[in-house]
């Protein structure tokens, strides 16, 4: 049994197949003061996101959203972010996710080198719960969504899936090589765990 609160609101319980709907009412009165609290913690994310009004966050940066009607793709011009007239939310996320690809590419690239590893893929994503992976294959992966997080904790992201090329584990020796290539990461590493649920658009 699983139960989810998303930012939105909305609670989700997702049953075994053989669980009878009285089981969900049970786990869901059994979990009411863990509910409640992520309903508190949605109720925050809702109003942060609507104090970006009309931009969206960048590497830190907040671009202005402007439509254009008769565009379908997104472009970037300067600190405004030109977007379709209508319905303009797949277009963006599109967009940030070409983005994801063009920021993560140099940095990892920069970080592997720095750390005399390698890498064999990268893959943009959209995980519900990860920001990044690193398989043993060395296959890489970064969720679009940290372009929405400020710069330094989208490094902390890549330099920690990166240090996972030399450590696969989250021993001394991995928080250590993270330490020295990221000094002061446990900041950006909160920044994450407090505001992670903003990171939507």
């Amino acid at each position: 049994m699983r139960v989810t609160v998303h930012p939105q609101g909305e609670v989700e319980v997702v049953l075994p197949r053989r669980a009878r709907d009285r089981e969900a009412a049970a786990a869901v009165a059994e979990l009411r003061p863990w509910i409640e609290r992520r309903l508190a913690e949605a109720v925050v994310v809702r109003e942060r996101i609507a104090e970006r009004g009309a931009t969206v966050p960048y590497l830190g940066a907040a671009l202005a959203l402007v439509g254009e009607s008769g565009r379908t793709r997104v472009h970037r011009r300067g600190d405004k972010l030109l977007i379709p007239g209508a319905d303009p939310q797949d277009a963006i996320e599109r967009w940030y996710r070409r983005m994801a690809r063009a920021e993560v590419g140099p940095r990892l690239d920069e970080a592997a080198a720095a750390l005399g590893v390698s890498y064999s893929s990268v893959r943009i994503a959209n995980q519900r719960t990860r920001w990044g992976s690193c398989s043993s294959s060395g296959a890489m992966s970064f969720n679009w969504r940290l372009l929405l997080a400020p710069e330094d904790v989208f490094d902390y992201v890549l330099w920690h899936e990166a240090c996972h090329l030399r450590h696969l584990d989250h021993s001394p020796r991995f928080w250590g090589l993270l330490e020295q290539h990221r000094p002061g990461y446990r900041e950006q590493k909160a920044w994450l765990r407090r505001h992670g649920a903003t990171l939507v658009l």
